[in-house]
């Protein structure tokens, strides 16, 4: 079995509407619209979870029905929640537009950005069986979240702790700049990135530039597949697994929970991948960015 992990990142509330055809500016679309829980890092951690694998979730969530039902949900799923509540700012949304292969996000943090160094060192008390920490990229985005964020990787290494960072969305990276990004993540054990955010932080959909930054370096190409580099070696590269994309929300969290649970575990990098392609192609499966049996 996998050591535990800390995950450190948003929890939110999805809206999600799936529809099919094109989206209908101005006017109406049709389409299936649910509340869903969601949220970067808890979507990994709850996979990770239904892995087998022990998880700590660590985030901020508002003191409101929503945090109520997202806290809920995790220690449904088995997830160690060392997560807090506030009364200053309400739980975050994310508006989910989606559609077969594709998805556009609306995104408001809420408290998520109220992460704290404080948040982490609780986390790392109340883990002291934790081998390795996962920090979703959201959180190094906001200024206000981006201390704890930095401190989450630093306290885990100091720890003896591995790392690992999803660089997460390629448009709040654009914002903040790729280079200034792989500085605050510099020497991190894994650093994940899909194709756009490759080409934002490198320039180039290759992982292999990438693992001058991290230990190793994984690029996630969705239907094509994902690849691995470390440095000195030669790049490893794994096909998809066969799935019928119904929604691709969470996928990529998915991949990460696949591909950490397996590398901890001592496997190589292609089994590593494999079980990342694994999940994410469970993920894109069904509507909603969770592990299905994690469903109300």
């Amino acid at each position: 079995m996998t050591g535990r992990i800390i995950v450190v990142g948003d929890i939110v509330t999805d809206v999600l509407a799936v529809y099919n055809g094109q989206l209908v500016t101005d006017s109406d679309t049709p389409a299936r619209v649910a509340l869903t829980a969601g949220g970067s890092a808890a979507n990994t951690a709850t996979w990770l979870a239904a892995a087998g694998t022990p998880v700590t979730m660590v985030g901020v969530v508002g003191d409101d029905a929503a945090g109520d039902a997202r806290l809920g949900e995790l220690t449904a799923a088995g997830v160690d929640a060392v997560v807090r509540q506030v009364a200053d700012a309400a739980t975050g949304t994310v508006v989910v537009l989606s559609r077969a292969d594709e998805r556009t996000m609306l995104c408001d943090r809420g408290a998520n950005a109220r992460l704290t160094e404080a948040d982490i060192d609780r986390a790392l008390a109340a883990a002291g069986d934790a081998v390795h920490l996962h920090l979703s990229g959201y959180a190094l985005f906001d200024g206000e979240s981006r201390p704890a964020g930095r401190y989450a990787l630093a306290a885990a290494r100091a720890a003896g702790l591995t790392t690992s960072v999803d660089a997460a969305s390629a448009g709040p990276l654009r914002r903040v700049g790729g280079a200034r990004f792989l500085d605050w993540v510099h020497g991190t054990d894994v650093l994940l990135a899909n194709l756009d955010e490759a080409v934002v932080l490198v320039g180039a959909p290759d992982p292999v530039p990438l693992a001058g930054y991290a230990r190793h370096a994984v690029v996630k190409r969705g239907a094509d597949g994902a690849s691995w580099a470390t440095s000195g070696s030669s790049p490893v590269d794994v096909p998809a697994q066969p799935a019928r994309a119904v929604d691709v929300t969470g996928a990529g969290d998915a991949f990460a929970a696949g591909l950490l649970r397996a590398w901890l575990a001592g496997a190589p990098p292609v089994d590593a991948l494999r079980e990342g392609a694994r999940l994410g192609a469970a993920a894109v499966s069904v509507a909603g960015a969770r592990p299905p049996a994690t469903r109300a």
